[in-house]
């Protein structure tokens, strides 16, 4: 009996002006990890929502388990034992856990909904999965992990034959990850297959059998992943050597001061407490730190998203006043937010809209809109970022992640901010791309510019960061310049929690 549960032959995906998928070819293995790779836009999740119904390919076949389907929509691709995690999540926010799981299969008694069998047989799930959730919290007041997590779970819930795992790390810290990984491996001995679709190359090497890899919608190859490394990886990705992951540094940090950061407190009192930083002209400063160190909140406070109850904040040696993000935005201060689905693009509105929204103003005249000058100023910023659409009028939601990433830095970009708090910038992005946002960033500190950078990725804040600041629990445990700076140091600091005393720095238990 073959050991093949998935066939995808020629399969051919065209959108206008764009051929998304040409005579691509998928073949997965019962019981195996499936890798696939490429840049944004190869075609990789344009692949697997073919497979899982919310696409119909124009051409090809899908062969499971050695039957040809027709499948035209996810409940058919469920009930053939397909499903999928996606890239970006959806939860109902103000429904319980267990309503998201177990959405349109509740468990009746007669016409009633059974909440406490709904109850059991969640708590029967996650004991399986060891995760320690409540299935009665509402979706919506769970971190950005932990719901990934639950939406794994979901998954497995329908004992599914395949599942899709589209990024399924990039909310996720480095132990949350191996939590992943073990029950990935359950699953495989169950004779699960899993297609794994990332960019964290130690990830795919470590967890994959088999990796196909695709560029611009076609298919490349597969090979298994013993075979490989990252350097070969990366070449076939990009069709071109990539010798180093992060550009040259040509450019030299001022010691002058643009922001000074003095004992910054929440109004939270569960959030970040007396920070002190200070951010100089034409740097790069990372922040470090696990899962709850408050850093997006920190960066949030400053750009007036969230509430300061003490403190004070410094630009160019003036005392900032920031209420709301308008007057970040008047103090030439832009932020970059982590969760770009939620809180980042217009998914209805074009590529042109999403760009121009913030620096609507400069392009009115007597009080009208000119289009031109918006159509240039967009095109423009995009095809500096290699934003790869067919034209401006492409709603951004029909964009790759990466690419709905460049667009939003586009849209920062054009209001000339004298400071850039990017949030985990390059989350979901590949290789390439993240070189060119790598680049883009050298020219802007180049340029006198200053950024702020939020990163869960070891790598990439140790390439990228002229100083690391860590912070653990709400407060800055330490900050490095780049030459003292490496992984050991930073986890350190990140695993740290302060006393009431700010300097009495203790190593933290359980973490």
């Amino acid at each position: 009996m073959s050991d093949v549960i998935l066939e995808m032959k020629n399969i051919v995906k065209e959108f206008p002006g764009v051929k998304a998928l040409d005579g691509v070819s998928l073949t997965v293995r019962k019981g195996s990890v499936h890798a696939l790779m490429g840049e944004n836009g190869a075609g990789k999740s344009t692949l697997m929502k073919c497979l899982f119904g919310i696409y119909h390919e124009d051409g090809g076949e899908i062969i499971l388990d050695g039957t040809k389907e027709e499948i035209m929509n996810s409940k058919q691709a469920l009930d053939l034992g397909v499903s999928m995690i996606h890239q970006e999540l959806h939860p109902i926010p103000f429904r319980p856990v267990m309503e998201n799981i177990w959405l349109g299969r509740f468990p009746m008694k007669g016409i009633v909904v059974d909440r406490k069998e709904m109850i059991r047989k969640t708590e029967e799930l996650f004991k399986e999965l060891e995760l320690n959730v409540d299935p009665e919290a509402l979706a919506g007041s769970l971190s950005p992990s932990t719901l990934q997590l639950v939406e794994i779970a979901k998954a497995v819930s329908y004992h599914s034959k395949i599942i899709i795992m589209d990024e399924p790390t990039s909310s996720l810290t480095e132990n949350e990850t191996k939590h992943l990984f073990k029950i990935i491996r359950s699953l495989q001995d169950r004779g699960v297959a899993i297609i794994y679709i990332s960019h964290k190359m130690e990830e795919i090497l470590k967890i994959s059998d088999d990796v196909t890899i695709m560029r611009d919608g076609q298919y490349v190859g597969t090979w298994p992943a013993k075979e490989l490394t990252t350097d070969l990886i990366i070449k076939k990705m990009v069709g071109r050597d990539m010798t180093q992951r992060f550009p040259e540094k040509h450019y030299t940090p001022s010691t002058e001061v643009v922001l000074k950061c003095h004992e910054l407190t929440a109004n939270d009192p569960k959030s970040f407490k007396k920070v002190n930083f200070e951010l100089r002209k034409g740097e790069i400063l990372g922040i470090g730190g696990l899962v709850g160190a408050q850093r997006t909140e920190l960066v949030e406070a400053i750009f007036g998203l969230r509430g300061i109850h003490s403190g004070s904040l410094e630009k160019d040696g003036k005392e900032l006043k920031i209420r709301h993000p308008k007057d970040a935005i008047q103090n030439r201060i832009a932020l970059l937010t982590e969760e770009r689905r939620a809180t980042g693009i217009f998914g209805v509105l074009s590529i042109l809209d999403n760009t121009v929204i913030v620096n609507q103003k400069s392009y009115a005249h007597a009080g009208v809109l000119n289009n031109h000058e918006r159509l240039e100023a967009a095109e423009k910023a995009n095809r500096e970022l290699r934003t790869k659409t067919p034209n401006m009028e492409e709603l951004i939601r029909n964009l790759s992640g990466g690419n709905q990433q460049k667009v939003l830095l586009a849209r920062w970009l054009l209001t000339d901010p004298d400071i850039l708090i990017l949030d985990e910038p390059t989350r979901g992005i590949d290789v390439g791309a993240k070189f060119e946002i790598y680049t883009i960033m050298h020219k802007l500190v180049e340029a006198g510019k200053s950024i702020i950078m939020i990163s869960s990725e070891m790598p990439e804040l140790l390439g990228m960061s002229d100083r690391v600041m860590v912070m653990a629990e709400g407060r800055v445990t330490g900050i490095l310049e780049a030459s003292e700076a490496d992984s050991v140091q930073i986890m350190d600091y990140a695993t740290r929690f302060a006393e009431k005393e700010p300097d009495l720095l203790e190593e933290s238990e359980g973490l």
